[in-house]
């Protein structure tokens, strides 16, 4: 007999469809980098040390599926440019991302503790994902939210930062 799972269509699940735009590593690292504040085309590029056309195509996925917005700048004297700024479509996986960041912190810590750290920026305690059928949760947003160095976090060295 059958399991019960096999009487059902899978191709409209969730996570397919979520993994369809999501699936891939560049795109949850640049997904990081813009819950960090990162809107920049090449602050991404020095952030994350991918090809540029990876990353170029991974910005207009995100792009066309609604997570970030493509708005112009212009910096005096110099050509129009792009940067991509998180919708409340795109702020809305910060959960998804945090509890990745959270179960990866407990199944294989950093040695030196987590990278960084979420807090509630009116309690100042740590932000944790937790599943609840109670309605009365306060949910919160990313305006709720700081997210800061933690213990594991290593300064980069300054020689490389000015690259």
């Amino acid at each position: 007999m059958d399991h019960p799972r096999f009487l059902y269509d899978l191709e409209h699940c969730s996570i397919r469809r979520a993994l369809d735009v999501l699936g891939e590593k560049w795109t949850l690292l640049v997904l990081r980098e813009a819950f960090y504040g990162l809107s920049r085309f090449d602050d991404f590029a020095r952030a994350l040390a991918c090809g540029r056309g990876v990353l170029s195509a991974r910005l207009k996925t995100l792009t066309e599926a609604g997570i970030l917005e493509r708005r112009e700048y212009r910096e005096p004297d110099q050509r129009a440019r792009a940067e991509y700024r998180l919708t409340d479509k795109g702020r809305d996986l910060f959960p998804a991302l945090l509890a990745l960041s959270q179960w990866s912190e407990r199944w294989t810590p950093p040695p030196d503790g987590p990278v960084a750290r979420v807090l509630d920026r009116k309690s100042r305690q740590p932000v944790t994902i937790v599943m609840t059928s109670d309605r009365g949760v306060e949910r919160l947003g990313m305006r709720d939210i700081e997210i800061l160095p933690g213990p594991g976090a290593r300064r980069v060295d300054p020689a490389k930062r000015r690259q």
